[in-house]
């Protein structure tokens, strides 16, 4: 099969487009014809190494995390899928090697749910990561419901703007972070905006006098220190991007493939509750462009890589 690999740790400049064998099923696993497979940022600093203490690299490395496909071959075991079978996943396993930007990839049922019928491929594939880790802390570790107020930082990125649409889904009121040129966007999301920066906690304390009752913190540093400021008596914070947060009595998140959590994400879009927007589309063999433009952090949506499809 056509993939992207790499063999050592380095810059986008060390991703080779050529053949790799096709993956082996287990038992429990099915095996997706890949359509498109979303660029995270953990994408590309796992090839720059910086996740070397967490996940053991056998290289040649497949990247990538995020998939939509068709199921071509259910593991011997499976029940759940079938031949046919349109699903997205989140096929992240406890080391680096067989990834999604390839024409294949064994998934893990525990990875895996359908594809929402109203959700194309390319914005499918960018649900699974940011969609989990938004549902994931929301519902998990900030138990946020109607009446909240909730603070989400980085709203208008990837994980913040599916934040920003559950958390407005539960009932709560949303005050989102972000430079002044997604400000409209907050706005068309639902969620109150602030600007980052100095003043911070004052800007947020002049829409919330009382304090927020959660924080749901993306950036971590400067950002969280002033997340403890504005919190109301009781109030929950949690952060996925630095776990200074455990000594502020917060809850850290690392997000966790989690078949359940993906289907409800899976309904909740088939509902119109959250949606992805696809900023740009890369094809498979152009995946070190796709993860060097990620790597820039000025894009509003996804970029996604589409594999050719002959049906």
């Amino acid at each position: 099969m056509k993939a992207i690999s790499y063999s050592r740790y380095g810059g986008p400049e060390v991703l080779e487009y050529g053949e790799r064998p096709e993956p082996k099923v287990g038992p429990d696993s099915v095996l997706v014809k890949v359509r498109a497979a979303a660029v995270n940022p953990v994408d590309w600093k796992a090839r720059e190494g910086y996740v070397d203490s967490l996940f053991e690299p056998v290289f040649p490395v497949v990247p990538g995390w995020d998939v939509s496909g068709v199921v071509v071959q259910p593991g011997i075991a499976v029940t759940e899928f079938a031949v046919g079978d349109e699903v997205m996943g989140y096929v992240r396993e406890d080391f680096l090697s067989r990834g999604t930007f390839a024409e294949y990839v064994a998934a893990p049922l525990r990875t895996l749910a359908r594809k929402p019928l109203n959700l194309s491929f390319e914005q499918a594939a960018g649900l699974p990561q940011v969609g989990l880790t938004a549902y994931q802390v929301l519902n998990h570790a900030l138990k946020v419901q109607g009446g909240d107020t909730v603070l989400v930082h980085a709203a208008a990125g990837g994980v913040g703007s599916l934040a920003v649409q559950l958390a407005k889904h539960a009932g709560a009121r949303v005050i989102g972070t972000a430079s002044e040129r997604n400000h409209d966007h907050l706005r068309e999301l639902g969620a109150e905006p602030v600007t980052y920066g100095e003043g911070l906690a004052d800007r947020v304390r002049a829409l919330a006098p009382e304090g927020v009752d959660a924080v749901f913190d993306t950036i971590g540093g400067d950002a969280l220190s002033a997340s403890a400021e504005v919190l109301a008596p009781d109030g929950r914070l949690a952060s996925i991007a630095d776990r200074e947060v455990l000594s502020l009595g917060g809850h850290y998140h690392w997000v966790r493939p989690d078949a359940a959590d993906l289907a409800a994400l899976g309904v909740l879009a088939e509902q119109g509750v959250v949606t992805v927007h696809v900023d740009r589309t890369f094809p498979l063999e152009k995946t070190a462009d796709a993860h060097a433009l990620n790597a820039e952090g000025r894009t509003r949506g996804k970029i996604v890589v589409t594999v050719d499809w002959d049906g």
